[in-house]
């Protein structure tokens, strides 16, 4: 199969990395503060993220399975395929092409940016400030590109050596700002004095919907599964202790914002982590983080860039996606379809802003995983699974309730961004005849 010209080099430690650098990227250092300004309670911010980290778990559990019976590259796209239809599974690929990948790309590169502005010393004013985002977004999305275009393997050790060095900037973080840093924990007990009433059952909606963008990446290791060494023990292990490991830092750290900054402070900020640290420090310490997080978005940025890719090159193996997606060139990586994913993330950091990215890609990322965690309890019905998961049916079912019950409270307070999303969805779907028609035809 021409599946094997990607070689199986990935083991336990780098298909963790490849998890964590997924999952901890910009959600974690930019929402928090809008989440709160839509919620106005710190305790409900932090009961939330627990949800979040139990729906991410139920998630893992479940794709645990199905990367163990498809350990292939393609993640969503293929178990869909395998288990519901072609179609399911092109459309799962289509979006993650159009918006899963290139998007969360496009928003950590401005991210990125955000916070590398923060290390500006004060007194230094720049021009055009908008378009110097954009371009440094655009740098680093270029940069990344062309190291993981040359191989896997020098892409993997990039990879370890970014996500080592994002947890222990993390961990510096934390244990710097409770053990030195100026904060009250009665923070926690003050809600934002502005707010006219409790928030309802769509603002807790998109905001769970916000969060799950934030974990989002806990599925990451199945989008590798044609590298992954002995890929029915390393890809469990790797999802599991992966999505476990990123929920503690996402408490630690939300908890860190909330002893940092009250509520009227931190409502509405993006850079949370720099205001953070300017309120438990000073403004050196500030830029000092600050420098700290761009970095740590280095990481994820790294990963989405080396993941995207191996879904489209699954896809054209397949014949639902243009052929040039399958190509692999003299590093063994599919080089052409991390062309494609950079010149779509491009377009996202030109024509968008992040709270419309983030709002975008939140709803489209969604909807698929129900379906693939479906496709579990119809292996397990029909008695297919190679590797049962503890956990069977009740992970899966509050998997199925929870997403679906945000997805549609989200629609109800965002109805514009959420059909967009659809409607991207549905652009696929004559795609995949037109792409399976040339397929035909050539055959």
């Amino acid at each position: 199969m021409a599946e094997d010209n990607l070689p199986r080099k990935l083991g336990h430690f780098s298909l963790t990395n490849i998890v964590i650098a997924n999952m901890i990227g910009a959600g974690i250092f930019t929402i928090s503060g809008l989440l709160l300004g839509q919620l106005h309670d710190p305790l409900l911010l932090l009961a939330l993220w627990v949800v979040g980290g139990g729906i991410a778990l139920c998630g893992a559990l479940s794709y645990s399975e199905l990367g163990a019976n498809f350990p292939r590259a393609g993640g969503e796209y293929v178990f869909l395929s395998e288990l519901f239809s072609p179609m399911a599974g092109f459309l799962s690929g289509w979006v993650s092409f159009i918006v899963g990948f290139s998007a969360p790309i496009a928003a950590s590169s401005l991210a990125f940016s955000e916070y590398l502005i923060r290390t500006i010393p004060e007194g230094v004013s720049l021009d055009h400030i908008i378009l110097y985002k954009k371009a440094t977004a655009i740098g680093v999305i270029l940069i990344f590109t062309l190291i993981h275009y040359f191989g896997l393997k020098s892409g993997s050790k990039v990879q370890n050596m970014l996500t080592m060095l994002k947890i222990a900037l993390i961990l510096v973080l934390v244990i710097a700002g409770f053990a030195f840093g100026e904060g009250s924990f009665q923070h926690f007990r003050i809600q934002l004095s502005d707010a006219s009433e409790t928030a309802g059952l769509k603002t807790i909606g998109l905001s769970l919907m916000w969060i799950m963008f934030a974990y989002s990446g806990w599925n990451a290791a199945t989008y590798v599964g044609s590298e992954v060494l002995n890929p029915v023990r390393n890809i469990p292990r790797s999802l599991i202790t992966g999505t476990l490991f990123v929920t503690l830092i996402y408490l630690l750290l939300n908890t860190l914002y909330v002893y940092a900054v009250p509520a009227a402070e931190m409502k509405d900020v993006i850079s949370i982590g720099g205001l953070a640290a300017n309120n438990m420090f000073n403004r050196t310490m500030d830029q000092f983080f600050s420098l700290f997080i761009a970095v740590i978005l280095l990481s994820s940025i790294s990963a989405l860039i080396i993941i995207g890719p191996r879904v489209y090159f699954a896809m054209a193996l397949s014949g639902h996606f243009f052929k040039m997606a399958k190509k692999v060139n003299r590093s063994n990586v599919p080089g052409t379809s991390i062309l494609l994913q950079t010149g779509l993330a491009i377009l996202f950091v030109v024509s968008g802003t992040f709270d419309q990215i983030i709002t975008l890609l939140s709803f489209s990322l969604g909807i698929f995983p129900i379906l693939a965690v479906l496709g579990v309890i119809k292996l397990r019905m029909n008695k297919q699974s190679i590797l049962n998961i503890p956990g069977y049916p009740l992970c899966q079912l509050v998997f199925i309730f929870l997403s679906l019950s945000i997805l549609v409270f989200a629609y109800m307070e965002r109805p514009v961004e959420s059909s967009i999303a659809i409607l991207v969805i549905l652009a696929g779907i004559p795609v995949y005849y037109l792409l399976k028609r040339s397929h035909t035809m050539k055959s």
